[in-house]
């Protein structure tokens, strides 16, 4: 199942990658069947071992008086035999649509949840994952000289000792064990074989796609540290980034999409700023206070995370096939590549940049066609 329009240029070979890059694929478990499970099945293949964590998420606050709540959910990483990172299985809080919101919590599922996202970074390094809800918190609360209480309905609250909320934990229900975002380990070579396992596996179990589903791709960004990658890049999607979405379908019913702020393109359009270092560029990047949730990311990048140093390209629909993904990842990886190689004017139409960027035929031929 995917979302991608099928096409009729014939690609009779797996379409590779020269690039490391990660992939995030948001996927839904049948009923009965959770991403505990998907990892489980993933770690056996790969002789190795799934491990729950803490995965942090936000979400709107319906409380007065709280913009956001920070929560952590129940997260599984696999390590393969020789110790190796393999992929991660997450929930994502914008998937809602396909799930039973009335649907009581199963045992063990629960999140913990504070309006200070420092509390849950406490919470992170003071707590074991895989103790229960039960006793999850009594570490934090020791921290702060006091016990966790019990709530109604299996609620656990540390609080300090003046009575302020620390953190809450809670069952989770509305069948929240069965959205699953497969994030990947950075894949150097090779890639069609390890997303394929991948995908095999959930499959098997019967994953499918969600109403809001999208595939992410995280390009690792140290090749594109320099003025000149950055005001080229900005200024093609900012160009094409609306018949980018149109050409690999993008999901209308995704969330957390949209464009840059006016003042990106203001930034790298000024006269001086081709002849910014790098930390220059990061400067006046960091100064527009860029966010994540838009078409492409530049956070990561911009901020050189340490376990996430890349440009994300986060306009893709959902899919399962992994020809379709390395379709789209080979555009990308094309575009990327062309920006921060080539110099000159950029095309007029993005069929005119589809002639120019550096595809095999094959691969030119398909994105033509989603063109005409």
């Amino acid at each position: 199942m995917t979302s991608k329009p099928a096409s009729p240029v014939e690609i009779d070979r797996p379409v590779e990658l020269d690039w490391k890059v990660g992939f995030e694929i948001e996927l839904m478990a049948p009923a009965g069947v959770s991403r505990r499970d998907l990892a489980e099945r993933v770690a056996q293949r790969v002789g190795g071992s799934a491990m729950r964590f803490f995965h942090p998420e936000s979400e709107p606050a319906k409380v007065p008086g709280h913009d956001v709540f920070e929560n952590l959910t129940p997260g599984f990483t696999v390590v393969s035999g020789e110790g190796e990172w393999v992929a991660s299985f997450v929930d994502d809080l914008t998937l809602q649509a396909d799930f039973h919101r009335e649907a009581k919590p199963k045992p063990g599922w629960y999140r913990i949840v504070s309006d200070d996202r420092r509390f849950l970074r406490l919470v992170e390094q003071q707590c074991d994952p895989a103790e229960p809800l039960e006793t999850v918190l009594d570490p934090v609360a020791a921290l702060f000289g006091t016990e966790t209480d019990m709530h109604p309905g299996g609620m656990r609250r540390v609080n300090d000792a003046n009575g302020a909320s620390i953190a809450v934990g809670a069952p989770l229900p509305g069948e929240r064990e069965r959205p699953c975002e497969i994030v990947t380990a950075p894949i150097e070579a090779d890639h069609h074989t390890a997303l394929s396992a991948l995908l095999d596996d959930a499959a098997a179990l019967g994953f499918s796609l969600p109403r809001e589903s999208a595939t992410h791709i995280h390009f690792d960004a140290r090749p594109l540290r320099s003025a000149h990658f950055m005001a080229r890049f900005v200024t093609l999607i900012d160009r094409f980034g609306g018949d980018l979405r149109t050409m690999v379908n993008a999901n209308p019913n995704c969330t957390r999409l949209g464009g840059w702020p006016p003042e990106l393109a203001q930034a790298v359009a000024r006269p001086n700023f081709a002849t910014f270092d790098w930390d220059e560029v990061r400067a006046t990047l960091i100064g527009l206070k860029l966010v994540k949730y838009c078409d492409f990311n530049l956070v990561n990048m911009v901020n050189q995370e340490p376990a996430k140093d890349t440009l994300e390209v986060r306009i893709l629909p959902g899919m399962t096939d992994t020809r379709d993904i390395l379709l789209c990842a080979a555009l990308f990886e094309s575009i990327l590549r062309w920006c921060n190689e080539q110099d000159g004017p950029l095309p007029d139409t993005v069929e005119a940049l589809l002639k120019v960027i550096p595809l095999s035929d094959d691969l030119r031929k398909h994105w033509i066609h989603t063109v005409n």
